[in-house]
């Protein structure tokens, strides 16, 4: 039953999770590297690299449902444990993960909070628990 599950939770977040496997296929088109880390795919370098550094906030890494995209390899080893929540995020939120995102982001700047920091999803991620 447990792998049911597994399997539903990487079906649900899938939408995403293949934007970001195209990402990653780019990368490494372009130079980039791969890496299968439990139940994620992690991928740096080349064009991934490119879009990290264009991103807003020029993030070490993002994630996208089961994947995760990092500048190098050792900014996927400092980020893990923070992207491992945010693949869990999406496991639960699937195709609604970044909606949500955008609209506690969009509410948070509109109250004049940090639209990053202050967004559960990312306090979620940081430990932030008060």
């Amino acid at each position: 039953m447990r792998i049911v599950l597994t399997l539903l939770t990487i079906l649900w977040a899938s939408p995403w999770s293949l934007l970001g496997i195209f990402a990653g296929l780019l990368g490494l088109l372009t130079g980039g590297r791969a890496r299968r880390v439990g139940m994620a795919l992690e991928f740096h370098g080349g064009a991934v690299t490119w879009f990290l550094q264009h991103c807003p906030n020029s993030p070490m890494a993002m994630t996208m449902g089961h994947t995760i995209l990092g500048l190098t390899d050792a900014a996927l080893d400092i980020t893990r444990d923070h992207e491992w929540v945010h693949v869990r995020q999406y496991a639960r939120w699937g195709p609604l993960f970044i909606p949500a995102y955008l609209y506690f982001s969009t509410v948070l700047w509109f109250q004049g909070k940090d639209p990053y920091r202050d967004n559960p999803f990312e306090r979620e991620a940081y430990g932030d628990t008060d």
